[in-house]
């Protein structure tokens, strides 16, 4: 039977893990949209499920027994040699060595698979701790050690759920699952992200094997802008597509005030998104992904998950809800003083602006493409 209601999937382990100190993931997120959720009183214990940990053979559909096998060595000893560093990208450039290095991410793959299984018969599952979607089937990148979206779709298709499409409202490119289906038109993936940021691919005229979309956008994105996007070209294809499930990457570093981004959104703007496209799944799957300021990741992912429940944003937050606000902190170079209103209200200002040429242009070459054979 479909579910009946929206399932939030989580767990604690994410409350005490940290990347390290001087890591970008050093802040708390899901468990400060856990804490935010039930102090708003919007996660009820029948709406929420405690999520299980990817074993290795689970592992194995898409990551190499070789590299599973080393993050596990990784998490015991505390330290990799120099030759695993460099062939599995663990311990350096972004991806550190830490005390839960294999659990907390096999935890992550774990709760996508498991959305997987929850949404076979239809229904709504939010996996916040998701989104990890550039880690490479035999290496870390971008601080994803597994790709559990990837591991997730698969789960989708290996259960005979197709076609599926995968979008992803992140800053940055998902390389790692655009890869991962090039030649599979089971999953059409579309990638909405700022143009020359890190991981530097997904430009307008990369298709990868025919069944993909990618709008890198400007520097200072609007919510207008945005809009614009989602009903010129999002939702026609979507509709074209009508497919049997869609699971959204719905990373929150595009919001202004991410030191990962120049994307200037509202969370509101990533809500709409959701909002449109929920009535559109048979299936859906929302999961995570990046943001890195802990005040924009509790409350846009507190909002995105009452988005789902048809929760309005309340005007001002409980004393609890706000108590959770007050009692994160966030130590960053980048980091202006959190303003009041961080502390009192879930939804942000809508940032509205004109859309700019360079946005229709990315409108317009997308239309293009998809009217051009595949290659």
């Amino acid at each position: 039977m479909p579910l009946s209601v929206p399932v939030f999937i989580g767990h604690e382990i994410y409350r005490d893990s940290s990347y390290g100190r001087s890591h970008p993931l050093h802040i708390p997120r899901v468990s400060a949209c856990m804490d935010l959720c039930r102090a708003l009183g919007w996660l009820p214990d029948a709406q929420f499920v405690e999520s299980l940990r990817a074993t290795p053979p689970q592992l194995h559909r898409f990551h190499s027994p070789d590299y599973v096998a080393a993050l596990l060595r990784a998490e015991a000893e505390q330290a990799v040699t120099p030759d695993v560093a460099a062939r599995h990208n663990i311990g350096i450039n972004g991806n550190p060595i830490y005390p839960e290095v294999f659990r907390r991410p096999a935890t992550a793959a774990g709760g996508t698979i498991q959305a997987a299984g929850l949404v076979r018969d239809g229904g709504v599952v939010y996996h916040p701790a998701g989104g990890t979607h550039h880690g490479r089937p035999d290496r870390a990148s971008g601080f994803c050690y597994f790709n559990d979206p990837v591991l997730g779709l698969l789960a989708l298709l290996d259960a005979g759920i197709g076609p599926v499409l995968y979008l992803d409202i992140d800053a940055h490119h998902g390389d790692g699952v655009q890869d991962a289906f090039h030649d599979d038109d089971r999953v059409f993936t579309i990638s909405i992200h700022e143009a020359n940021r890190w991981p530097r691919t997904g430009l307008v005229d990369d298709r990868a094997g025919g069944a993909a979309l990618n709008l890198p956008v400007p520097r200072g994105l609007n919510d207008c802008e945005m809009a614009f996007l989602t009903e010129t070209v999002i939702l026609p294809l979507v509709e074209t597509l009508a497919p049997a499930a869609i699971m959204i990457q719905g990373g929150c570093d595009a919001l202004a005030d991410d030191p990962q981004s120049g994307l200037m959104l509202s969370n509101g703007a990533l809500w709409r998104v959701v909002e449109h496209l929920r009535p559109m799944a048979p299936r859906l799957i929302v999961l995570g992904g990046g943001g890195y300021n802990p005040w924009s990741v509790a409350r846009c992912w507190t909002g995105m998950w009452g988005t789902l429940n048809g929760r309005d944003a309340p005007d001002r937050l409980s004393p609890e809800a706000e108590a959770v606000l007050r009692g994160l902190t966030w130590n960053n170079r980048r980091a202006r003083t959190a303003p009041e209103h961080w502390f009192t209200t879930l939804a942000d200002a809508p940032n509205i602006g004109p859309v700019r040429s360079e946005v229709r242009a990315v409108a317009a070459a997308v239309a293009e493409l998809q009217d051009a054979p595949r290659s």
